[in-house]
């Protein structure tokens, strides 16, 4: 983490195994298909549901809205492969599409990543190939409305109810549910509870609540992936070379280091670092961080505080914070830049920022989101 006050880089000694437990290269489209076998109608504006056009079976019949009939197409069948199934063929888009208004039809079950789906925590049915989601066309819920695929919006006419499947989060809940967070996470130490992350949401209840549902997201991808790589899947509570531990007391601070010459190392999701940081921190939060800088690695709920209260309120190395950076669709990029951009941006470090890339395109496809232009700082 870069301090918010004067600029100065904490030294990552453990950086390279943060890439190490980051997945690299091409995107390997994941999601939290609904639960085995469920079968059942899904439905949508309107309550009505989704069929096969005229009950026909034959590839390419396009998929459309109309009144639950009991037609034989309008049951799907989800067997938890991520697939979408009735009449013995899957949910397709049509030649593994990824434009706005690809056809979604019916074909033949053949394995391809037009043939995946993910039901997202608010509702999306999202093919994760073209990272966009299941949509009626004009947003209407007019009999005989054909389906497509489309820039995911957050609109009525993209949210289904499926059988066996997610349902949103609760008003006032936070958008990754907590089997995506350990999706997520496959690895993490279970000091970085879920239960704990939510709990210090209270601090800042701005955090993933401004701007459509694709925004609010995104911003929680993004917090995530910078928080991925800072820890090396949340598996790190602290800085793990020992001997840089003297190396954070800024004794030029009037209140000094109270707690100790080597007390103030990197600690929780972002790593907070200094002995002014922790002052900072502790001041916003209401906590004797200065004094007890422990907290932040025995609590979790205080360990993410920290986070979120750089995440939120510091510019650190950059012009704008991470909050603000996702809200304005300024790009993951320059939530890099003000965490770590004095080392890794502008060509400094490479394989740092595209570790982070990688981190967040990966978590916007569980979630369901796009994950927008400006990637790189």
């Amino acid at each position: 983490m870069t301090s918010p006050t004067n600029g100065r880089p904490r030294l990552r000694t453990w950086a390279a195994l943060a890439v190490l437990a980051t997945t690299c290269g091409v995107v390997t489209a994941t999601g939290q298909p609904a639960s085995a076998a469920a079968t059942g109608p899904i439905t949508g504006l309107a309550g009505k549901c989704i069929g096969a056009a005229g009950g026909r079976t034959a590839n390419g019949t396009a998929i459309d809205l109309y009144s639950c009939v009991g037609d034989p197409t309008q049951q799907w069948t989800l067997p938890g492969d991520g697939t979408i199934r009735t009449a013995g063929k899957c949910m397709d888009v049509a030649g593994a599409g990824t434009t706005d208004g690809t056809k979604v039809q019916l074909w033949d079950c053949n394995g391809t990543s037009a043939q995946q789906w993910v039901h997202t925590g608010s509702r999306d049915l999202v093919n994760p190939h073209a990272n966009k989601c299941l949509d009626l066309t004009g947003a209407s819920s007019a009999d005989l409305t054909v389906t497509q695929i489309w820039t995911c919006t957050g609109g009525a006419n993209q949210k289904w109810n499926v059988p066996g499947g997610s349902t949103p989060p609760a008003p006032g809940g936070f958008v990754v549910s907590e089997t995506q967070f350990n999706q997520m996470f496959p690895n993490r130490n279970g000091f970085y509870s879920y239960s704990g992350l939510v709990a210090a949401m209270s601090a800042y209840p701005q955090f993933t609540t401004s701007g459509s549902d694709t925004v609010r997201r995104q911003e929680a991808a993004a917090f995530l992936a910078n928080v991925n790589h800072e820890t090396g899947g949340l598996m790190y509570v602290v800085e793990l070379n020992t001997a840089n531990y003297p190396n954070y007391c800024d004794w030029g601070q009037p209140y000094g280091c109270p707690a100790g010459q080597a007390a103030y190392y990197g600690r929780g999701p972002l790593q907070l670092s200094w002995n002014f940081n922790y002052k900072a921190a502790g001041d916003a939060l209401g906590l004797n961080l200065l004094g007890n800088p422990w907290l932040v690695q025995n609590d979790s709920a205080v360990a993410w505080k920290t986070g979120l209260w750089f995440w939120m309120t510091s510019t650190g190395a950059g012009r704008m914070t991470g909050h603000d950076a996702m809200v304005n669709s300024a790009g993951f990029g320059e939530t890099i830049r003000t965490i770590n951009g004095s080392l890794e941006c502008n060509g400094a470090n490479p394989g740092q920022v595209q570790s982070r890339v990688d981190a967040y395109q990966r978590f916007t496809q569980i979630l369901g989101v796009p994950a927008g232009g400006n990637l790189y700082c």
